[in-house]
C-alpha cells in the first residue's frame, strides 16, 4: 500500500503526522525485510540453477558418449546427437534465463535497497536528532523564569533556530519518503517485468525447438513399435538356434567328437582353417602356450589376442613337413618342421590332431598346385593424368571379395588413410568418388545421399573388375587434390579420428555438399584445360597405330537433311566432313586409332564394318572447335574422350551436369564420348556417376549404339548390365543388334540375344522376378572380366582380318 504524507502536515508537526511517520517508517522497515529475503532467494535459485545446468551437461555429454559408441547403428548414432544438440540448446537457454534473473532481480533490487532505502535511513536519523533537539529546546523555553530577561532571550533565541532546523530537515524528510513510496512501485515492478519476460523468452525457444524436433520424434515413435516386434522376433530365432546349438553340442559330447574343424582352401576370408593349439616354446623352459592357429594364404600363423598381429610360423609351406610326435610326454603332439626350424604342437584330442595334420598337409599340396602362379598385383602405367589397373595377361578372375579387393586398393598412395580424417587402415569406399573411407565417415557419407557419395565394403561386399579399377584409377590423393585444394587457404582445419562426429560431419558435407574447398578455376583456366584435354585425346589415339591395317571402308551415307548434291568436305586431319548444309559428318579412317595406351583403352578396337552400315567415328577423328562458350559440362565432354578421370572428377566438382549435352556437337554427352574414346572404366565412373545410359546424341543413338558401332564388346556388356535398352532404334530405325548383325560381330551379337532373351524369361517369370537365367549371368561376368583384364582377347576379329590374304 502507498502512503503519503503531506508537507503542509509536518510543518505543524501534529499527532497525525507523528502516526503517519510511525506507520510510513514500519512499513518501509518490512519492505526491507521482504527485499532482503527476496534477493536471498534469488540467489539461492541461481546457485541452483548453475548446479542444474552442470548436472545437465554431463547427461549431455553421457547421451553423446553413447551416440559414439552406437557408431555401427546408424538409427541410434543419429538420433541420440540430435537430442544431445536439442538438450544442450535447453542448457544454454536455461543459463540465459539464470543471468537474466541475476540482473533483473538481484542487482536490480540489491540496488535499489542500497540507495534508496539507505538514503531513507540517513533522513530519519537527521530527523529524531532535530526532533529531540525541538523538544529540548521547548522544555528549556518553557522553564525560562519571567524574571530573567537573559535566559528568556537565550531560550527564545535557541528555540527559534531549532524550530528553523526542524522545518528544514522534517520537510527534506518527507521528501524522501514520499520520493521512496513512488519508486518502489516501479523498481518492484520493473524487477520482476524483466524476470517474468525472461521466462517468457525461455519458453519459447523451449517451444520452437521441440517443435523442429517433434517430426523426428513422431518418426522414431512410429519405428519403435517396429523394433520392439523385430526385437522379439530377433528374440525367438536365437532362443531357437541356441536350443539347437545345445543339442547339436550334447549329441557331440555324447559322441566325443570334437574334429569339427574343417579344410576349406577357397574361404572367403582365405583363411583355410583356424583353431587354439598349444605351443612349445623355443626358449631353455620349453613352456607350451596356447595360441589360436590358422593356415592362410601358404603360410601357418598364429596370434595370442585377436587385435595383435599375427605370428608367421611358416612363411611358406611348400618348405615344409608336418609329422606326428610319440617321443614327448605330452599327448596329440605334432611337429611342423622347415628348412630353417620347426615348431611343435599339441591339439586337445587325437581327432583334432589327424585334423591339423590333414589341414597342413593339403595346404602344401595346394601350395604346390599354385607354383608358378603370380597373385594379384598392381601395376600403375604411367599416363598424361593417373595410372590404371593393368589386369593383362592374368588368368580369368572372379569378382573380387575381401582381402583381395582391400590390398588392391590401399596398393594405390594416399589410400591406407581415411581420405577426410586421416583414421589408418580403412575398411570402406565411396564408389562414385574413388576413395577409401574409416566405419565413422562412411556413416556420414551415406547419411549424404547417393546422389554424394555411394559406400560399399572393402572386405564384406563383392567387387566387379571394372569398379575395382576405378577406384585404383583415383584414390584419396588425387580427389583431396581436387576437393581440398582451398583448403589452407582458407583456414578450414581438417578434422582428426578422435574429434566429435559434429565436427566431422560438418567438414564433410563442406567438402563434397558445399564444395567450399574447391577452387573454382578462371575462363581462361577453363579454356586452357578444354584445349590441352582435346590434344592429349589426340596424343592418345596416335600411340595406336602398332596395329595391323584393314582395307578402308566405304564412304558413308549421308544423313537425313543434306543437299541433294551430296557434296561434302573433308578436313586433311580431322577426318570430319562438312556437308552442304552444315551437318558434321565423321569418316572412317584406319581402325588402329581404336587401340588405348593402357590396357583398359585396348579393350575392343574397331571392326569391319560392310557397306551397308555407316562406319563409327573413332574418337581420335574427333576435331576441336571453338564453342560460344566454356564450361565444366564441356571439360566433362573432352576429359571423358580423353580417358582423364582426374579431370573428370574435377569437372564434376565444379559443377559439371554429368548428362551434359553438347548441342554444338550432335548432343552428344560425356558418356558418348567415353565410348568414343575406348575405356571401360571412363563409363564405369560416369555411370557410378548417375549418367544416363539411354540419353541419345541427335542421330538417336544412346551409348550402347555407339559401343556396338565402334566394336567395344566390354562396353556393351557394361551397359547392358547397368540397363541399357537393347531395343531403342536411331534415326536410321536400327538397334544395336542390328548393327551389329551387319557388322558380323559374333561376341555383340551373342550379348545382345542373351540380354533379350534374359529380358523375356523374366517378364514370363512375373514383375517380381530379378535372377533371370543363370548361364546369362555367367556369360556376362566372363565377358565382364575378359574386358576388364584379358582385353586382347576380344580383339579377336581384328587379329583375324589381319590374317586373311
Amino acid at each position: 500500500m502507498k502512503i503519503t504524507v503531506d508537507f503542509e502536515e509536518c510543518l505543524k508537526d501534529s499527532p497525525r503526522f507523528r502516526a503517519t511517520i510511525e506507520e510510513v517508517e514500519g512499513d518501509v522497515c518490512e519492505l526491507e525485510s521482504k527485499l532482503d529475503k527476496l534477493v536471498k532467494l534469488c540467489i539461492g535459485m541461481i546457485d541452483a540453477g548453475k548446479a542444474y545446468n552442470a548436472a545437465n551437461r554431463q547427461f549431455v555429454s553421457g547421451i553423446r558418449e553413447l551416440a559414439q559408441q552406437s557408431t555401427r547403428d546408424e538409427v541410434i548414432e543419429s538420433s541420440l546427437t540430435k537430442f544431445a544438440e536439442s538438450l544442450q540448446e535447453m542448457i544454454n537457454y536455461h543459463t540465459i534465463l539464470f543471468d537474466q534473473a541475476q540482473r533483473s532481480i538481484k542487482t536490480q533490487l540489491q540496488t535499489f535497497i542500497k540507495d534508496d532505502l539507505r538514503k531513507f535511513k540517513e533522513a530519519k536519523k537527521h530527523f529524531d536528532k532535530v526532533s529531540e533537539e525541538k523538544e529540548t529546546a521547548l522544555i528549556k523555553n518553557a522553564q525560562a523564569p519571567r524574571n530573567k530577561q537573559h535566559e528568556v532571550e537565550e531560550a527564545t533565541n535557541i528555540l527559534t533556530a531549532t524550530r528553523k532546523c526542524f522545518r528544514h530537515i522534517v520537510l527534506d524528510y518527507v521528501l524522501q519518503i514520499n520520493v521512496l513510496q513512488s519508486k518502489r512501485r516501479s523498481e518492484i515492478l520493473k524487477s520482476m517485468l524483466s524476470f517474468m519476460h525472461a521466462h517468457l523468452t525461455f519458453f519459447h525457444q523451449g517451444y520452437d525447438l521441440f517443435s523442429e524436433l517433434q517430426p523426428l520424434m513422431k518418426q522414431l515413435g512410429g519405428q519403435l513399435d517396429q523394433l520392439v516386434v523385430d526385437a522379439a522376433k530377433e528374440k525367438r530365432d536365437m532362443e531357437q538356434k541356441h536350443s539347437t546349438i545345445q543339442q547339436k553340442a550334447a549329441l557331440q559330447d555324447f559322441s566325443n567328437d570334437d574334429s569339427k574343424l574343417e579344410y576349406n582352401v577357397d574361404a572367403d576370408n582365405g583363411i583355410a582353417m583356424e583353431g587354439y593349439l598349444f605351443k612349445r616354446a623355443s626358449n631353455a623352459f620349453k613352456t607350451w602356450n596356447r595360441r589360436w592357429f590358422s593356415i592362410q594364404n601358404n603360410q601357418l600363423v598364429y596370434q595370442k589376442k585377436f587385435k595383435d598381429n599375427p605370428t608367421v610360423v611358416v612363411e611358406d609351406l611348400r618348405l615344409c613337413t608336418v609329422k606326428h610326435c610319440e617321443d614327448i610326454e605330452r599327448r596329440f603332439c605334432f611337429e611342423v618342421v622347415s628348412p630353417t626350424k620347426s615348431c611343435m604342437m599339441q591339439a586337445d584330442s587325437e581327432k583334432l590332431r589327424q585334423a591339423w595334420i590333414k589341414a597342413v598337409q593339403n595346404s602344401i599340396a595346394s601350395a604346390f598346385r599354385d607354383k608358378g602362379e603370380d597373385g594379384e598385383k598392381l601395376d600403375r602405367k604411367s599416363s598424361t593424368s593417373t595410372g590404371s589397373l593393368d589386369s593383362g595377361g592374368e588368368p580369368k578372375e572372379k569378382s573380387l571379395k575381401g582381402e583381395s579387393a582391400l590390398q588392391k586398393v590401399l596398393a594405390i598412395p594416399g589410400n591406407t588413410c581415411c581420405c577426410d580424417c586421416g583414421q589408418p587402415d580403412p575398411r570402406w569406399a565411396s564408389i562414385n568418388l574413388g576413395i577409401t573411407l574409416c566405419i565413422q565417415c562412411s556413416g556420414i557419407h551415406r547419411s549424404l545421399g547417393v546422389h554424394f557419395s555411394k559406400v560399399r565394403s572393402l572386405t564384406l561386399d563383392t567387387w566387379e573388375p571394372e569398379l575395382l579399377k576405378l577406384m585404383c584409377e583415383l584414390g584419396n590423393g588425387v580427389i583431396n587434390q581436387i576437393y581440398e585444394a582451398r583448403r589452407e587457404e582458407l583456414g578450414a582445419r581438417k578434422p582428426q579420428p578422435a574429434d566429435p562426429r559434429h565436427e566431422m560431419e560438418a567438414y564433410i558435407k563442406a567438402k563434397y555438399v558445399d564444395r567450399r574447398f574447391v577452387r573454382r578455376p578462371s575462363d581462361e583456366e577453363l579454356r586452357n584445360k578444354v584445349v590441352s584435354l582435346s590434344k592429349q585425346e589426340k596424343r592418345l589415339s596416335s600411340s595406336s597405330d602398332h596395329l595391323p591395317p584393314r582395307p578402308p571402308p566405304p564412304t558413308p551415307k549421308l544423313r537425313p537433311g543434306s543437299n541433294s548434291s551430296g557434296q561434302t568436305v573433308k578436313s586433311a586431319d580431322s577426318g570430319i566432313q562438312n556437308s552442304a548444309d552444315g551437318s558434321r559428318e565423321m569418316l572412317a579412317t584406319t581402325p588402329s586409332s581404336n587401340s588405348l595406351a593402357d590396357a583398359d583403352a585396348a579393350e575392343s578396337p574397331p571392326m569391319p564394318m560392310p557397306a551397308t552400315l555407316p562406319p563409327p567415328s573413332p574418337c581420335k577423328e574427333m576435331v576441336f572447335y571453338e564453342p560460344k562458350e566454356y564450361s565444366p559440362g564441356l571439360q566433362l565432354y573432352w576429359a571423358s574422350c580423353a580417358r582423364s578421370l582426374p579431370d573428370m572428377a574435377e569437372a564434376l566438382a565444379h559443377g559439371a551436369e554429368v548428362n551434359w549435352v553438347n548441342t554444338e556437337d550432335d548432343k552428344r554427352t560425356p558418356l558418348i564420348m567415353a565410348v568414343q574414346g575406348g575405356s571401360l572404366v571412363t563409363c564405369e565412373f560416369l555411370l557410378q556417376n548417375a549418367a544416363n545410359v539411354n540419353q541419345q546424341d541427335a542421330q538417336g543413338r544412346g551409348p550402347l549404339h555407339h559401343a556396338t558401332m565402334l566394336g567395344h564388346t566390354g562396353q556393351v556388356c557394361l551397359f547392358l548390365k547397368r540397363g541399357a535398352n537393347q531395343n531403342a532404334a536411331d534415326i536410321d530405325e536400327k538397334t544395336p543388334l542390328t548393327i551389329a548383325v551387319e557388322a558380323a560381330n559374333a561376341d555383340i551379337v551373342t550379348l545382345l540375344r542373351l540380354a533379350k532373351m534374359n529380358e523375356e524369361m523374366r517378364e514370363a517369370e512375373g514383375p517380381y522376378s530379378q535372377s533371370g537365367d543363370e548361364t546369362y549371368q555367367d556369360i556376362f561376368q566372363d565377358f565382364t572380366h575378359m574386358a576388364s583384364n584379358d582385353p586382347e582377347k576380344l580383339n579377336r576379329y581384328q587379329q583375324y582380318d589381319s590374317q586373311r590374304p
